[in-house]
């Protein structure tokens, strides 16, 4: 697809002369797939995240994020004028408090498909709650594609909703489209707001074509591939499920490690024993866990051998 064109490489921002045939193709490919009527590729997930949350609030707006929302937005959340509050984690209820506890011009919300740390997946109620408000929605989809819903395209999918003038969706290339850079999905008023005000875009080198074709070849595979990716998908659930009593909502296994062990004594135990595991401490999380990808590129009996040993360690 690269070698199509003669110019290999973005070489100033989008908005300058950077955007390039490549660009165009995905993000038009994306937003139809998605249903969307608009779509943006940007240079990573923290970017896109860093643009929607810094450009989107104004003053005397409400800008509420989940409290396990990933770092990038939280960053971007310290520099905007809007009043900005903190909802229980995946709590409709607590969300909708706040709503109308608070005054506002408008309302920004900003959770994750499936949470990047305790795995957990979106309540689907908080969809309802931003449409009853008239507030837009941010979802981070960065662990949700490719892992669920019919079409493995994330929780519109699974919980086939139609996006709305309300709804955006931020999902990256990386994951399970096994590349680098990310996109947002919206509506067209929005992504040209975006474009004149998203300083994380307009400041900064397009992304690179190679990993924008090789995230486009990855979202195809997905799509073609889809029915044998979630049976194995399940079963890799089924495995953590039996062996853990862990139930997984998509492919992040949050092992909560036991009073006073050590995160990186216990992730060291386990690379020597050939297992790769996060070992992720506060300030990331509250308690220590074992972060657990099982990835489909490694065998479920892979999977089941490190079951076994973090069962036999007493972690």
């Amino acid at each position: 697809q690269v070698s199509m064109y003669k110019t290999h490489a973005p070489k100033a921002s989008i908005v300058v002369n950077g955007y390039h045939p490549i660009h165009q193709e995905f993000e038009e490919f994306l937003a139809r797939t998605n249903s969307f009527e608009a779509g943006m590729v940007c240079g990573s997930g923290f970017l896109a995240n860093f643009s929607l949350i810094e450009a989107l609030p104004r003053k005397k707006d409400l800008l509420i994020l989940d409290e396990e929302y990933h770092a990038s937005g939280m960053v971007a959340a310290k520099t905007v004028d809007a009043h900005v509050l903190l909802f229980a984690h995946n709590d409709a209820n607590h969300l909708e408090h706040l709503i109308n506890t608070h005054s506002y011009n408008r309302i920004i919300i900003a959770v994750e498909g499936i949470y990047s740390m305790s795995g957990d997946l979106l309540n689907r109620e908080i969809f309802e709650v931003a449409n009853r408000y008239n507030a837009l929605l941010i979802v981070d989809e960065a662990h949700s594609v490719g892992v669920v819903g019919d079409n493995l395209r994330g929780v519109f999918d699974l919980f086939n909703i139609t996006p709305e003038a309300n709804h955006i969706k931020m999902g990256t290339l990386g994951k399970a489209l096994g590349s680098y850079g990310a996109y947002i999905l919206c509506s067209n008023h929005i992504a040209e707001f975006l474009q004149n005000r998203a300083k994380a875009m307009i400041y900064t080198t397009a992304p690179s074509l190679f990993d924008i074709a090789l995230g486009y070849q990855g979202f195809l595979y997905v799509m073609r591939h889809k029915t044998n990716l979630k049976a194995e998908i399940e079963k890799r659930q089924s495995l953590v499920l039996q062996q853990l009593d862990i139930q997984m909502e998509g492919l992040i296994c949050a092992y909560p490690l036991a009073e006073g062990s050590d995160a990186l004594q216990v992730q060291n135990a386990l690379m020597h024993k050939g297992f790769l595991v996060g070992a992720i401490r506060p300030p990331t999380v509250m308690k220590p866990i074992l972060r657990i990808i099982p990835q489909l590129g490694e065998s479920a009996e892979t999977l089941e051998m490190l079951c076994h040993e973090i069962q036999k360690g007493h972690f």
